[in-house]
């Protein structure tokens, strides 16, 4: 047997596997309606023997009495389950829906791709900001799926409109739009596209909608704030839909293993040594984009901007690895070839939207643009974000300083014009001849302290606790309802539960030592800045960087650790000697 022959095999094993895997699912839910329909039953034949006369005497009168009303109570929780499984609205990924009129480019080359491999197109594109692609069925009424005459437009150009299952959505990562060629997204979503023709069977489409119906059932009676009788009630309806969930789990494990296998076999023919390569700039974009959203995007977030235009600056930090990285070289060359982002008519407008719905997942930001939370573009970050958040940060710093009632320094004036370094300095290097103050009551791990010294201890757990303070306020006043929605924010409808976001945390909670480490930089950042002209800036793999005669200052974070943990403001010292800094000399804070 030839090669190709053995792939085919293969992929005809997947779909079978794929389908057996399917009824079994649907006989699950076959036992569970005959296991619901049995008490009736037995009720009607002892009713019906007992009206002719055939099953007489007390004993079958008991009988009767007895399972009649056993068998209407189970067809009542059975109708029950059943209504809230059908009614109940499958999660949904958050989006940003791609409208044909939006990109008829990528529309076309999408239907392209689905008739080179022989399955339907999907029913309409969607992207994600996040560096994945898959299939998702929106059929649920709940959904709103869209009008006919666009479905049939979209899933079925050129042929006769007919009736059927609708074809699931494409759902393709954002990044990969912007930073990939238009040949390698094609051929990266071969193997997605192929999934569509095993979604077009009618057991696989039933055991999906069968599976997703239970899974939302189980939401729906897991939600809080319900009454002690609603609560009973739906307890026992979420007990069932467990049960019958773990029933078909594995089933449905191996049904979706079995399509992924299919789909796979039949993308073969179409662009597989294209795809080989494409699936490595998958995991390039994948670092890029982690690297972007952690060092550049969070701080900006968490001073209520949101950078409107993340899937351009991921091509600028893809850019800069590959200048840095010897290894990356070679993908550099690649940005002369179209990107798959002009397959878009306003690529910008669908850049701020993903961007806007990334703030949301990843930080848990408004939905809405607003006083305290407004677009910043690349342009002006160093000046909206980095230099606000330094300065913020000095005068948090500066703050508990007070609070704690920390003297000036000895090399600065008895009534200093302003906050000084050499305040903080001098500082966190004394030796303290009292027991330090007391540690407030914090959230970190009592270990996140221990290395360093008894005021860098109090100050982390100060700054922790006015940190925890701030973003309470701040998730208080976003709570609160905004005006009309924009026309550019995704559909709100998967994010309509705020108490859910942030839905993927890019970060764990800070640690107090690097908190106050930040804070430090901050306020030797803030003091070179205006001492000696430095000016803050951004790179695109590390973030806020401070800029000391047009160069990135790369040697100053090992010596403000060391004045952390140790309490040795040696090295810190001889570092702004070298930059000409004057820690006595007064900074600006906000």
């Amino acid at each position: 047997m030839t090669v190709s022959g053995v792939e085919a095999e293969t992929g005809a094993r997947g779909a079978q596997g794929a389908r057996a895997r399917a009824l079994a699912v649907l006989r699950v839910r076959s036992r569970a309606l005959a296991v619901a329909l049995l008490p009736a039953a037995a009720a009607v034949i002892l009713l019906a023997g007992g009206s002719t006369g055939h099953l007489p005497g007390p004993g079958w009168d008991l009988a009767r009495r007895v399972l009649t009303p056993l068998a209407v109570l189970v067809l009542l929780l059975a109708a029950g389950v059943a209504l809230v499984v059908a009614r109940a609205r499958p999660a949904v990924s958050p989006t940003v829906p791609i409208a044909e009129e939006a990109a008829p480019d990528l529309y076309r080359m999408v239907r392209d791709l689905a008739d080179r491999l022989g399955v339907p197109a999907p029913s309409a594109i969607a992207l994600t900001p996040d560096c994945d692609s898959w299939l998702e069925d929106r059929t649920h009424p709940a959904h709103g799926p869209p009008p006919p005459e666009e479905h049939d437009d979209i899933a079925h150009a050129g042929r006769a409109a007919r009736r059927g299952p609708a074809a699931p959505v494409l759902v393709i990562g954002s990044p990969f739009l912007w930073w990939m060629r238009v040949a390698e997204l094609r051929a990266l979503l071969a193997p997605v596209v192929a999934g569509t023709g095993p979604s077009a069977h009618p057991d696989i489409a039933a055991a999906r909608r069968f599976v997703r119906g239970l899974d939302a059932a189980v939401a729906v009676t897991s939600a809080p704030d319900r009454g002690p009788v609603s609560r009973a009630v739906f307890a026992g309806i979420g007990w069932v839909a467990r049960l019958l969930l773990h029933g078909s789990r594995v089933h449905a494990a191996e049904m979706e293993r079995g399509v992924a296998a299919a789909a796979a076999e039949r993308a073969k023919a179409v662009d597989y040594g294209l795809r080989i390569v494409a699936q490595e700039q998958v995991g390039l974009a994948y670092a890029g984009w982690d690297r972007l959203l952690t060092r550049v995007a969070l701080p900006a977030w968490r001073m209520g901007r949101w950078p409107a235009r993340l899937n351009a600056g991921v091509v600028a930090a893809l850019t800069e690895l590959s200048r840095r990285d010897r290894l990356a070289e070679g993908f550099a060359s690649r940005l002369g070839e179209r990107p798959a982002c002009d397959l878009l008519e306003e690529p910008g407008a669908v850049d701020e939207a993903t961007s806007l719905l990334a703030a949301r997942l990843f930080h848990g930001g408004p939905a809405e643009t607003g006083p305290a939370w407004s677009p910043v573009h690349w342009g002006d970050y160093p000046e909206e974000v980095v230099d606000r958040k330094w300065r913020a940060d000095a005068a948090r710093l500066h703050r508990i300083l007070d609070a704690l009632r920390v003297p000036p320094a000895d090399e600065e004036p008895q009534a200093p014009d302003g906050p000084t370094l050499a305040r903080v300095l001098t500082h966190l290097a004394a030796s303290p001849g009292l027991p330090p103050a007391p540690v407030p009551a914090v959230s970190s791990e009592e270990d996140d302290l221990a290395g360093g010294t008894p005021h860098s201890a109090v100050l982390a757990a100060r700054i922790t606790a006015e940190l925890a303070r701030e973003e309470a306020a701040a998730a208080a006043v976003a709570a609160i309802p905004a005006g009309p929605q924009s026309t550019a924010a995704p559909d709100p409808g998967p994010l309509r539960d705020d108490r859910a976001l942030p839905l993927f945390p890019l970060q764990p909670p800070r640690a107090g030592r690097e908190l106050l480490a930040d804070h430090i930089t901050a306020m030797v950042c803030c003091a070179a800045m205006d001492t000696v002209g430095a000016t803050p800036g951004l790179d695109w793999l590390d973030g806020p960087t401070l800029l000391v005669g047009g160069a990135r200052a790369t040697d100053l974070p090992p010596q403000v650790l060391t004045l952390v943990e140790d309490g040795d403001p040696s090295g810190l010292r001889k570092w702004l000697t070298r930059q000409g800094i004057r820690p006595e000399k007064p900074v600006r804070l906000v």
